[in-house]
């Protein structure tokens, strides 16, 4: 798809800002830990899932009222078909070279990302390719291509009927994952399938608690209203939550109490707890009202915007670094100087950066006149 002058380069730059957060968490140096949820107890996977559904409500939303919903469902299996073929080559990568140079360098790092690969390599791949088994780093693309296929569906019924119903059965959805509903679609999936995949080995993110993410971004991208001013009643809890949980998120660290483990379940990232929904929520809040202030004040940084125009490339490149550093490097718990965490970081980012100027520099030769005949009758 063509670049457009709708497209936001605010939202861009916001995608982009999540990669680089998530590059940081992902790459196993002692810089991992300290940069997971630097804004409270919330991390860049959920911002970056959240804006992941905003743009595609937005842009898909306007594909279904100019073209009509045919070519929007067609839009969306398209993508959805892309993601699952970039998932399908990262998860050949991570099966076959990594895994053996994971055996070949003694890197417990890798071995245990694939643990389940190494104990069933059968079930691991069968329930790979079916997006049920889904190791580490490689458990957020599944959750995507789930609510690709989901949202012609949810775009439709929204559309035509409104939104109420749809964020209503979401947020059931969400809820009944509170309460193990997850374990119990697992029970009935491996059952169906006779796949032997342990719970953990589905995947990290419970699909059941971010669908609701997904449909509230979606709900919000395909809003052709304009935003409304926010009250003053609605931003001051907002600042007053946002600003508690990130003194307490950097006060006592990535466990909020480790000695109450019921608090913890009500901030739990996997399960998207009640607490942590609040957390993002009261974050959103005071983004849309500083935004426009933000976006007239600060240097426009075209750097984060890069990445976040090219976010599937990037993306699928920091999950291929990320895994051959594991597989060369070991993981945190490997005692290294901070000089070579930080020449490590660098090549990571100067690799991000390589692959979005490709892209972009092979999209902007896509777009130029004549190139693509061109280039047909050079090959022939």
């Amino acid at each position: 798809m063509p670049h457009a002058p709708q497209r936001r380069w605010e939202l861009d730059a916001l995608r982009g800002l999540m990669l680089v957060l998530m590059t940081l968490t992902h790459m196993p140096t002692m810089y991992s830990l300290p940069s997971g949820q630097p804004f409270g107890f919330v991390s860049a996977a959920e911002g970056f899932v959240f804006l992941s559904a905003f743009m595609a409500g937005r842009v898909y939303g306007r594909r279904a009222r100019r073209d009509g919903l045919p070519a929007m469902q067609a839009a969306f299996h398209e993508r959805a078909l892309k993601l699952y073929l970039c998932q399908l080559g990262l998860l050949l990568l991570a099966f076959t070279l990594i895994a053996w140079l994971g055996v070949f360098n003694r890197q417990g790092g890798v071995t245990g990302l694939l643990e389940f690969f190494f104990i069933d390599p059968q079930a691991a791949v069968v329930g790979a390719a079916l997006l049920l088994h889904n190791p580490p780093l490689l458990d957020i693309l599944p959750l995507y291509i789930f609510m690709m296929l989901a949202s012609p569906w949810l775009l439709r019924r929204g559309l035509r009927h409104g939104w109420l119903g749809v964020l209503a059965v979401s947020g059931l959805l969400w809820l009944g994952e509170q309460w193990g509903l997850g374990r119990g679609v697992h029970d009935l999936v491996v059952a169906l399938t006779g796949l032997p995949i342990p719970y953990k080995d589905m995947g990290a993110f419970h699909w059941l608690a971010w669908q609701a993410l997904w449909v509230a971004g979606l709900w919000l991208g395909a809003r052709e209203q304009p935003w409304p001013r926010l009250p003053g009643w609605v931003l001051a809890p907002a600042a007053v939550y946002a600003g508690a949980m990130l003194a307490w998120r950097h006060i006592a660290g990535q466990d909020p109490l480790p000695w109450l483990p019921a608090v913890g379940l009500l901030l739990d990232k996997w399960s998207l707890g009640p607490m942590r929904v609040l957390n993002f929520a009261s974050v959103f809040v005071l983004l849309m009202a500083a935004g426009p202030w933000l976006v007239r004040v600060l240097p426009r940084p075209h750097a984060l915007e890069l990445l976040g125009r090219h976010s599937l490339s990037v993306f699928c490149a920091h999950i291929v670094i990320a895994l051959f550093t594991l597989a060369f490097f070991g993981s945190t718990q490997v005692v290294r100087p901070w000089t070579t965490d930080v020449a490590l970081l660098l090549a990571a980012f100067a690799g991000l950066f390589a692959v979005a100027m490709l892209v972009e520099a092979r999209e902007r030769a896509g777009r130029r006149p004549g190139v693509f005949w061109r280039a047909r009758s050079q090959a022939q």
